[in-house]
């Protein structure tokens, strides 16, 4: 079986450039995995790679999203998934990049729920109750009918939740109770760059300085004088949030950046927490995180 290249991490671990460098040797292509990237103009707040670093690499899931949209991980699986079968069919190593581990996941095993048929009936009902109540309504749902899986699906992501409810109502089974290991579609190999802690805070505040330096505010200023609301999927996202409401609470540029930092520290323990769990994983110390060292590995 053919492999697929996870490499995954912390935030501001230097995923990107490793990615890259192993896609120049591999010839073949990236497809990110990060829930902001995405959106077309969140650049400064996500650290979008520019076309220079990305350094002639074809990156795929990066600017497809108006910003004014939700996209789902869902969406995500269904845009994503045939671009890894395509690559993995013309005998290259698809390398998946980011730092969302849902949406890893989602190319990386099959549902486990597959064999439960859909139910068109109960779907258009929860589609209506989403219509006319509003995705938090629906969140409300699964939490009273499936607590664990309420927790694992964030209120945006509509297109599982409405699934997870179909289950349940058809089956009588939460879709939480499913303890089968997880299928995978592929054999991969995931890797990550495990910074010391304090090493990795520091860059995490430096990168946060730079957005800052390099025009956050402005991005997003801009971001909602075209329509994006604050309410908006993507303006949830760290960083654009603590400066909208930073903004809102008369905060200074300092205190929204320390909250940024703070949120963002959090995040990566949260991050590092979840890759190491995943299977086929290695750790790579800085020194170690070359191309070569990664190629040895498939």
């Amino acid at each position: 079986m053919p492999k697929v290249l996870v490499v995954c991490g912390a935030t501001a671990s230097g995923k990107t450039s490793l990615a890259i460098a192993c896609a120049k040797k591999l010839n073949t292509q990236i497809i990110s995995a990060d829930s902001l990237l995405v959106y077309r103009g969140l650049n400064i707040g996500t650290a979008k790679p520019t076309d220079d670093e990305k350094d002639g690499v074809v990156h795929h899931l990066i600017d497809v999203v108006d910003p004014t949209k939700e996209f789902s991980v869902s969406d995500y699986e269904k845009v994503a998934l045939p671009i890894v079968e395509r690559l993995l069919a013309e005998g290259k190593t698809p390398i998946i990049c980011g730092g969302t581990g849902f949406y890893i996941n989602s190319l990386l095993y099959k549902s486990q729920f597959g064999n439960v048929g859909a139910n068109e009936e109960i779907r258009a009902h929860y589609e209506n109750v989403l219509k006319e109540n509003g995705k938090e309504y629906l969140h409300r749902i699964l939490k009273e009918k499936d607590p664990e899986s309420a927790k694992i699906l964030h209120p945006n992501d509509t297109k599982r939740i409405i699934r997870a409810l179909e289950i349940f109502d058809v089956t009588g089974k939460r879709k939480s109770e499913q303890k089968d290991e997880p299928i995978p579609r592929f054999e991969f190999v995931c890797v990550s760059i495990d910074y010391p802690r304090e090493e990795l805070y520091n860059r995490i505040n430096l990168r946060v300085e730079n957005m800052f330096q390099n025009g956050l505010k402005e991005e997003v200023f801009g971001l909602m004088k075209n329509g994006v609301q604050e309410c908006s999927q993507c303006m949830q996202g760290i960083g654009y949030k603590e400066v909208i409401e930073g903004i809102k609470n008369g905060q200074s540029d300092n205190e929204i950046k320390e909250i940024i930092k703070k949120n963002t520290r959090n995040y990566a323990k949260r991050q590092i927490t979840f890759f190491k769990r995943m299977r086929n994983h290695y750790s790579l110390a800085p020194t170690n995180a070359t191309a070569d060292e990664v190629l040895r590995l498939l």
